[in-house]
């Protein structure tokens, strides 16, 4: 089997279609978005700890800020650290990027017998690929077959029983159920016994992540000076979920329609990335580097690059409100 590429390797190349002007009074860059808009459409990386679950570190997060609405990307099991990203208000609605921006752990498994290393790291290359697993019984999913990619599976080192290694994966493989199998296969038996998430999609440890210590001496820092520059410490532009995903830039003529859930049609586009293909998720983007709208595409980058008419991508998610940007469409048009 072809090596399989993590989508944070990914290389993409940018086309360009057509050039036009972005009109500086509709919209503005991400960054630069007011403090409330910067809060209703962030997102946190959040080093979560062990001990609560995600959805009671969200429950915090959602109460210290005073939201209506936050959500998580991928869930974490009590026990287990690490990155969980935490979106607010509307970014909650770019959740699903996250599910083909893949996952990255390190993992302490504990043998139940003992092994060479070097039967380890063969077996350990043996999971390199496409897998099948079955959710184990306490997921909160169906329990059926279902196939799964794992990008690498390196061994950082080995005492005695205990094998710590990296793991780089698509979104809903089980880990617990991976180091079972692995036991498995060397017919010794194993189990999970620490796991720390360094990665979800474009979020990783390096990179702006905060703990809800820190989120509460900010927001209290903030609510006492209002320095916006509190705020943005911790909190990202929900643009940052998207990084990963392949990506269509569209006209300020076009936004509107997407936003009221039109599809988009090729003579909206401007320039798009390379290596999309029919039924791919993508993300459309305003000039300004705003999300508006998540989407299947319906044609290849090549092919979107040549059309004049037709559709390019079918509307999944509005991530944009409407009339952001001016209605420069009719019904029935």
């Amino acid at each position: 089997m072809p090596k399989l590429t993590p989508p944070w390797e990914v290389k993409r190349k940018f086309l360009v279609k057509a050039e036009e002007e972005t009109d500086q009074r509709y919209g503005c860059k991400p960054a630069e978005r007011q403090i409330q808009d910067c809060i209703k459409f962030g997102v946190i990386n959040l080093d979560k700890t062990a001990g609560p679950s995600s959805h009671e570190v969200t429950a915090w997060i959602k109460r210290l800020l005073s939201l209506e609405h936050a959500g998580h990307g991928g869930t974490l099991d009590p026990k287990v650290t690490g990155v969980l990203p935490v979106t607010l208000e509307e970014a909650t609605k770019t959740v699903q990027a996250l599910l083909v921006s893949g996952k990255e752990y390190v993992c302490v498994m504990r043998l139940h017998g003992s092994v060479s290393e070097n039967k380890v790291k063969a077996v350990l290359d043996e999971f390199v690929g496409e897998i099948y697993q079955r959710p184990p019984i306490r997921a909160s999913v169906k329990r059926r077959i279902r196939i799964r990619k794992i990008y690498y599976l390196n061994m950082l080192e080995m005492a005695e029983r205990n094998v710590l290694f990296q793991v780089g994966c698509e979104a809903g493989t089980y880990i617990r159920k991976l180091c079972y199998d692995i036991g498995e296969v060397l017919g010794v038996g194993a189990h999970m016994q620490e796991l720390r998430r360094t990665r979800a999609g474009p979020f990783t440890e390096a990179q702006g992540m905060v703990t809800l210590h820190d989120i509460a001496y900010l927001q209290a820092k903030w609510q006492e000076t209002r320095d916006e520059n509190t705020i943005r410490k911790f909190i990202q532009p929900m643009e940052k979920v998207l990084a990963l995903v392949p990506k269509i830039y569209i006209r300020d003529s076009a936004v509107d329609a997407l936003c009221h859930g039109a599809n988009l049609a090729a003579p909206g586009v401007l320039s798009l990335e390379t290596g999309i293909k029919p039924n791919d998720a993508i993300a459309v983007m305003t000039q300004k580097g705003e999300g508006v709208a998540l989407s299947k595409a319906l044609a290849a980058s090549e092919d979107m690059l040549k059309m004049d008419h037709g559709l390019v991508a079918k509307t999944t998610r509005v991530l944009m409100p409407r009339s952001v940007y001016p209605k420069m469409w009719h019904k029935g048009a």
